[in-house]
């Protein structure tokens, strides 16, 4: 597929090395899966998808064969990461089959895009725990065994925190969900300083054009706006490849990165490249 087509060299760095990545079936968590599969890594598919959806492509079961395909080994498993036992038997796998964890991606999200007023409880629960709690319970699980690896990831895909009041009004369910996972990594990157396990998010500087643009936020025309997935992929590598707790602490934005490690043209990874100058900037980040 046109994504897997990277911009960044794959170095090896992870190859045999185990990322264990939430919501990995479609979307953002896919291409990571993908780009690090490339690179002789291990991927542990930990996402709810185990049936076709009659609207979204992807499965754990077709990602799978897809990161045979690119050089990876996979294992998919169905897990929910709003409970702690589907987590722990899913963290307990990926050791025992792959006999550790190096890096911990946490991408399964919820959006909901509606003020306080708006928003029905279940709805906020939702965001809360696919989006903030999920980091918790991953990180809480993963630690010990990301302790033992010579270069221990975890990264979030959340925003740097901007507590501008046109972010927080109209939708700050949302907002304190994901500002949640934000800080929880801000945290945790204090934590594990002195166990040299690296913790850091990541954002989009633009629009990607995934599920969540096409049904949960605006439209399949949104996607003119926007860039591929594996700009965040690409991005993510460079995060999981970087030794010595260079990135700890950091709330990264993938543009940045990608320009800090040598990319210039970034028209490729737009989802139509005769409109890459005309990409929207993301929530959360001022123009």
């Amino acid at each position: 597929m046109s994504e897997v087509n990277t911009l960044t060299k794959n170095t090896g760095a992870l190859k045999g090395k185990t990322i264990f990545i939430t919501g990995a079936s479609r979307g953002i968590g896919r291409a990571i899966a993908l780009k690090c599969a490339a690179d002789g890594a291990n991927i542990a598919i930990a996402a709810k998808s185990a049936e076709p959806h009659p609207k979204l492509p992807g499965t754990i079961f077709t990602v799978a064969k897809e990161i045979e395909a690119a050089g990876g080994v996979a294992l998919p498993m169905q897990v929910d990461v709003r409970n702690e036992e589907q987590v722990a038997e899913a963290i307990k796998k990926t050791t025992d089959t792959f006999g550790g964890i190096d890096g911990v991606i946490n991408n399964a999200g919820a959006i909901n895009l509606t003020s306080v007023e708006a928003t029905p409880p279940k709805r906020y629960d939702l965001m809360m725990d696919v989006n903030a709690r999920a980091v918790y319970l991953t990180a809480h699980l993963a630690i010990p065994y990301l302790k033992k690896s010579p270069c221990g990831h975890i990264l979030s895909l959340s925003p740097p925190l901007n507590l501008e009041p046109r972010w927080l009004g109209p939708f700050a369910p949302y907002a304190l969900s994901k500002f949640g996972m934000t800080i929880l990594s801000m945290g945790l990157a204090a934590e594990l300083q002195k166990s040299k396990v690296s913790v850091a998010t990541l954002w989009p500087r633009t629009l990607v054009a995934t599920a969540a643009i096409e049904f949960a936020v605006g439209s399949r025309e949104m996607f003119e706006q926007s860039r591929k997935p594996i700009v965040m992929a690409d991005a993510a590598y460079e995060v999981l490849i970087t030794d010595n707790q260079g990135l700890n602490g950091a709330q990264l934005i993938d543009e940045t990165l990608l320009h800090e490690r040598g990319v210039e043209d970034f028209t490729q990874y737009a989802h139509n490249p005769a409109k890459a100058g005309e990409l929207a900037v993301d929530l959360f980040l001022d123009p």
